[in-house]
């Protein structure tokens, strides 16, 4: 029977490191606080609605033509220039915790990929089996 990755074994200990690591990110992720930075600037005015330009007209071409590989381009140019200044304008903290619950999530998260990819190798043979005994 084939296991995790395709490997004899393992199925059981995967799923112990997923249930681990998905404690442990959770337990990391609920300690961020996220914030908004403020706005985009353009020769001090709002920028963010100049960033839309090319998503709208993307967006128009497409419904007019959806072969257009311009609009496509503009679409695509248009959500990159969004996202990276969301991005850009996010400040990340983390919140105040204890040192032992800040090791646990980290040695919940960084064990349980270890033994998500431990359960992806193929389980050894068994060498004491294959050799035969000494002076017996």
């Amino acid at each position: 029977m084939k296991g995790a990755g395709g490997t004899p074994g393992g199925i059981g200990q995967f799923f112990l490191g997923l249930m681990a690591a998905v404690a442990g990110g959770w337990l990391l992720t609920n300690q961020v606080q996220v914030t908004s930075g403020g706005y985009w600037s353009v020769w001090g005015y709002n920028g963010f609605g100049l960033s839309l330009i090319p998503f709208v007209v993307g967006t128009g071409m497409i419904f007019f033509d959806g072969k257009s590989i311009l609009g496509w381009l503009l679409l695509a140019a248009g959500l990159v220039i969004v996202f990276v200044g969301i991005l850009s304008n996010l400040q990340i903290y983390f919140r105040s915790t204890s040192l032992f619950n800040t090791l646990l999530m980290l040695a919940l998260l960084a064990g349980g990929l270890g033994a998500m990819a431990r359960a992806l190798r193929s389980a050894p043979a068994d060498d004491a089996r294959a050799r035969p005994r000494d002076g017996g």
